[in-house]
């Protein structure tokens, strides 16, 4: 009777176990023991939060009670480390990184200096490295999604499919000849064509870039604008960004703005990004407003260029979506939206003359879910909230720049480096664990890199053939 009362409690416990087992909420992913900065609307923070992925999306943000109520695969005990969104970078040139640290100082580079290095040397090959280089620079840094306009970009594609980020990808249109463009008609060619090929990828969204409006014309930026409807992909742009663009575009509108002209012509739509943004005023704002455009503001880039600083408070206050980007690296020379947000803040009480202008949760949240409205993604991406794409950092509390933390936006924004980004996952799969990169090989990837820069200070550098 005794040994049939242990077999019955034994089946009892056994089934108890089972049951209880059964329900636990299985996952992919568990991050516990973390400041979770969540960026949704009311901006919730928890402060030994935790998050769940299941496959590519976000089931659960919580204060952390219940986290013995998941079974997970894999877990990362965040052990008080801060857990945020992916940052996202509005606008770059992702393959240039080969050419950066060239020319820094010379005036009116674009025209002197890059266009003509871009002439002699981009290539298929060029832009594969480049990009290479840059997504393992973007990946190290936290950031998860870019915004980048370039040549080739079908290349940029590849790499971006292979390490596993996510992006918007645009294929620049300008009227001049470039590396795979004999003129704007073939260069929106390439771009229907390479918009064909990545429609339905669930990482690459394809977008045209015609690369200004003082470097286009009239009728090919109209013909942009309504095919990019038709398609209904994304157009990148500089837009508002140098004396002579306003120079060239007055003249050819009897005295508009750049972001007047463009919506007289119709090409201010919700699908443009408009990157820089500097040389606006309140007519212009209520115009980019009007038609919902995104805004890329490039701080690092545009005060080292001397260009000025885009009037983004007045701009956040009008409700325009802005979103942060770094422009290429031979222009803020790191793809680093993190080596962003000190400058930003800094440099807006500067101009405005307020301490307390461009607070860092302001600056957090242009680095994030700002970032994702700016480029209209902000169903899926930029902050993490149950339903949206499993795109999380995980910030390192511990290193000596970073303790004490009273508050974590304020350490993000004016004490944290790049190299504080532990962790970072995209799609629910995690990219770089405990800073190793795991799927490219950064050593081959750096190696490749530094042989083109040998062809490039053979080339450029030692001739002193490209600043005329």
């Amino acid at each position: 009777m005794f040994k049939k009362t242990l077999i019955a409690v034994s089946l009892a416990a056994t089934t108890l176990a089972s049951t209880s087992a059964l329900a636990l909420e299985k996952v992919d992913l568990l991050i516990k023991n973390a400041t979770v900065l969540t960026m949704n609307e009311d901006r919730t923070v928890f402060e030994q939060g935790l998050v769940a992925v299941k496959g590519n999306k976000i089931v659960a943000v919580t204060n952390g009670k219940d986290v013995e109520d998941y079974q997970a695969k894999t877990t990362i005990d965040a052990d008080g480390d801060i857990v945020m969104p992916g940052l996202i970078n509005t606008h770059t040139h992702v393959s240039m990184t080969v050419f950066r640290s060239l020319a820094d100082d010379v005036p009116d580079r674009l025209h002197r200096y890059i266009f003509p290095l871009e002439k002699k040397l981009v290539s298929r090959d060029m832009v594969r490295i480049g990009a290479q280089l840059g997504n393992v620079e973007m990946v190290k840094g936290g950031v998860t999604t870019y915004a980048d306009m370039y040549y080739f970009e079908d290349e940029v594609a590849k790499t971006v499919d292979k390490i596993g980020m996510r992006a918007i990808l645009g294929e620049s249109v300008i009227k001049f000849p470039v590396a795979d463009a004999a003129n704007a008609e073939e260069g929106i060619q390439y771009a229907l064509n390479f918009i064909e090929e990545y429609k339905d990828h669930p990482r690459i969204t394809p977008a045209f870039a015609p690369h200004a409006p003082y470097t286009n014309t009239t009728e090919i930026l109209q013909k942009i604008t309504k095919l990019s409807l038709e398609h209904d992909v994304p157009v990148m742009i500089h837009l508002a960004e140098s004396d002579r663009e306003n120079e060239v575009i007055a003249k050819r509108s009897g005295g508009k703005s750049p972001v007047a002209y463009m919506a007289d012509i119709g090409a201010l739509t919700p699908n443009l990004i408009g990157a820089h943004v500097i040389n606006v005023d309140d007519n212009d704002i209520a115009l980019l407003k009007k038609h919902d455009v995104g805004v890329a503001h490039n701080m690092s880039a545009n005060i080292k260029s001397a260009k000025g600083v885009a009037p983004v408070i007045k701009m956040q206050e009008q409700g325009i979506r802005v979103g942060l980007g770094t422009d290429g690296p031979m222009s803020g020379n790191t793809l680093s939206t993190i080596d962003e947000f000190n400058q930003v803040a800094k440099v807006h009480k500067l101009v405005n003359h307020d301490r307390a202008a461009m607070p860092p949760l302001n600056v957090i949240e242009m680095a994030t879910i700002g970032a994702a409205r700016a480029l209209h993604m902000e169903d899926t991406i930029g902050s993490l909230e149950n339903g949206k794409l499993a795109d999380i950092i995980v910030i390192d509390t511990k290193a000596p720049n970073m303790v004490p933390v009273y508050n974590p936006y304020s350490a993000l924004v004016y004490s944290a480096y790049a190299t504080n980004v532990k962790h970072t996952i995209v799609d629910g799969k995690v990219l770089m664990e405990d800073r190793n990169m795991l799927t490219v090989d950064e050593t081959a990837i750096r190696k490749e890199a530094l042989e083109f820069a040998d062809k490039v200070r053979k080339t450029v550098v030692e001739s002193g053939e490209v600043v005329q």
